[in-house]
């Protein structure tokens, strides 16, 4: 008789590492909350109300169409919170309640819950529902008008759009250190660059996010406005203006890298993240939006899928 043990071998997951979803939303909320705080500092309590409504409602319409559907609620878990929160901080701090309902019923139901909930949706639910806002209202996104009345002691002009209409000439003023410091205007939480910054190395380094989305974004939106600055600079602005302006350094951390929308191969996840940050300048620069994060990371989130099927030759042969 054989000596040979017997294995027995369940299915998969074979090993939890301790993690869990609610952990790692809580986190993505922890890191996002230093440029959210800026923003609230700097636009007051009106910024303050339309974070705090934002999160409650993405909250609210998951929490209902748990109910309607007669499922488990999921709104403990954290993914409503932060889709309101993140959708929260692309809004100016004027942006009125229903169009914040508006968006986040998109953002939750449509871009969330239609299919399946938590990790079957096809798009970054917060950029759908702010790619529809700004299709149909696009003149509550104009930061000059909405936030006109603001006095933050620097120029009020928002840095993108005098850089689309009036060339590099019009946003010498704008230093790399006064926007990575939150010296410009936009959405409530997309001008404290440092505190994006410190979010994103938070989330990279506890694992959260691979590093491999943010730097290829962001390497993208530098190299494709370097082309542009060298070919035309009095046309348009430097790369480092728009590395640090706009939904960018947003887009790079808490936008693009979502689980269910963005790819999980390192050589994809690299074509990925360039591919939106060309866009992102393609649509800044020679298309109708002034921002184009949010449009470029929806198209690449349609790619997705194609992308992520890309794989390296294995190494040998077949003997």
């Amino acid at each position: 008789m054989s000596d040979s043990k017997k294995f027995v071998v369940s299915h998969a997951p074979f090993w939890h590492n301790g993690s869990s979803v609610s952990a790692r939303h809580y986190n993505m909320i922890g890191a996002a909350l230093p440029a959210l705080l800026f923003g609230v500092a700097q636009y007051g309590g009106p910024a303050l109300a339309v974070a705090a409504f934002s999160v409650g409602s993405a909250m609210l319409w998951e929490m209902l169409l748990n109910m309607a559907m007669k499922r488990t609620q999921t709104v403990t878990d954290g993914h409503a919170a932060i889709i309101g929160l993140v959708f929260a901080m692309m809004l100016p701090a004027t942006a009125p309640w229903w169009l914040v309902l508006t968006g986040t019923f998109v953002s939750v139901v449509v871009g969330k819950m239609i299919f399946g909930g938590i990790g079957g949706n096809p798009f970054h639910p917060a950029l759908l529902g702010m790619g529809i806002l700004i299709v149909s209202w696009g003149d509550y996104f104009d930061f000059n008008e909405a936030l006109r009345n603001y006095e933050l002691g620097f120029e009020m002009a928002y840095p993108l759009w005098s850089a689309k209409f009036f060339g590099p000439g019009a946003v010498e003023h704008f230093s790399v250190w006064g926007l990575l410091a939150g010296q410009q205007i936009g959405g409530i939480g997309a001008t404290f660059g440092l505190g994006l910054i410190a979010g994103g190395v938070y989330l990279i380094v506890r694992g959260i996010v691979r590093w491999e989305i943010p730097a290829s974004f962001l390497a993208g939106v530098f190299v494709t406005a370097f082309m542009f600055h060298a070919a035309a600079p009095d046309r348009f602005a430097g790369p480092l203006f728009h590395l640090f302006t706009g939904y960018t350094l947003l887009g790079a951390f808490f936008l693009a890298p979502e689980d269910s929308s963005s790819p999980v191969n390192f050589v994809p996840m690299l074509i990925y993240g360039a591919g939106a940050g060309i866009l992102t300048m393609l649509i800044r620069n020679i298309g109708v939006y002034v921002d184009g994060v949010v449009y470029a990371i929806i198209l690449m989130n349609i790619a997705n899928p194609l992308i992520d099927k890309i794989r390296p030759k294995a190494i040998g042969k077949v003997a």
